[in-house]
């Protein structure tokens, strides 16, 4: 075990410094100056030359890459251009709001995608087994966004049911905050989880068909017995690669679903940081995504070995 984690945290650390590398180059092809973007339309190229030199825009592109390096090394992420703080505060303001929200969305996704997808393998062929894969088909294809203005039509101005945008009042009790949640995350989940429910019927189905589930069946156990303790334990391995890449895409997907409820969470922020031009966050927080998708994968693969203990690293 300690030589396999050995090999991972350095292929994790090999695939952050490419993703360091990429995001780096990314953010300054895109069109835009940030001294340009503060200073306004009335500055002059002398007021912007000015500022780029304070900022250290005006240095050659490889030397701003080399230091952008030694500061992350040194787990410093820079201050924000616009901000002008520490961009690791300025995200830690934002994540309370963004991990509670993947965090439900998480929930949404697993709690429906499971089950679904059980029910749908064991009633394989039925009404009901069809009636799933056509709408967990069309709620896959359904983006986030079209889902989350949807819900604001119906259950927020019609039915007033929810806040329409917002996280309330900074104060207020969590679960007043969280009430602003509810909508942001069910259109974030509710898309996701027909990719579980697609990844759990298939993977039941392989199972269902084997011989420890016949031999379980032909010994006398109820349905509820085998299904729960032969078959779903063995089809777990494929559904858990399906949640870590759901965990990874609703992080990502937040982004969108902030932007859409008004949420200021760090999708929120990151968007802001593009249209501003501002590196330091842009890059910041991309990094620390990159790297909860590492590590999110690393948990994963070591979640097989305690699901099935003939996996060995």
């Amino acid at each position: 075990m300690t030589a396999y984690l050995s090999r991972r945290f350095a292929g994790m650390a090999v695939v952050m410094l490419m993703v360091a590398a990429i995001v780096f180059v990314i953010a300054r092809v895109v069109p835009g100056d940030p001294a340009a973007v503060m200073l306004g339309s009335n500055a002059t190229p002398a007021d912007v030359a000015a500022l780029r030199a304070q900022l250290g825009l005006d240095r050659p592109l490889p030397v701003q890459f080399v230091l952008y390096l030694r500061d992350i090394l040194s787990f410093d992420l820079g201050n924000s251009i616009f901000l002008n703080r520490p961009v690791i505060d300025a995200l830690l303001d934002r994540a309370e709001l963004t991990s509670w929200l993947t965090g439900m969305s998480v929930m949404i996704a697993v709690l429906i995608g499971v089950p679904v997808g059980v029910l749908a393998a064991v009633r394989r062929g039925t009404l009901l087994d069809q009636a799933v894969t056509a709408v967990s088909m069309l709620a896959a294809s359904l983006p986030s966004f079209w889902v989350g203005l949807t819900l604001i039509e119906y259950f927020a101005v019609r039915l007033g049911w929810f806040p329409v945008a917002g996280y309330g009042d900074p104060g207020a009790a969590l679960g007043a905050r969280l009430h602003h949640l509810v909508l942001p995350a069910v259109a974030l989940g509710l898309p996701n989880s027909a990719l579980i429910i697609r990844f759990t019927r298939t993977s039941m189905l392989d199972v269902l068909h084997e011989d420890y589930v016949r031999t379980a069946k032909a010994k006398g156990l109820g349905p509820g017995a085998v299904i729960v303790k032969h078959a779903f334990r063995n089809a777990l391995i494929p559904v858990l690669t399906v949640i870590g890449l759901t965990i990874a895409t609703l992080i990502g997907g937040a982004i969108v679903t902030e932007t859409v409820f008004g949420l200021p969470g760090v999708g929120n922020l990151i968007v802001s940081a593009v249209l501003r031009r501002d590196y330091p966050v842009i890059q910041g927080a991309l990094l620390i995504i990159s790297g909860l998708y590492v590590l999110i994968n690393l948990a994963v693969d070591l979640l097989y070995a305690v699901v099935d203990p003939r996996v060995r690293y």
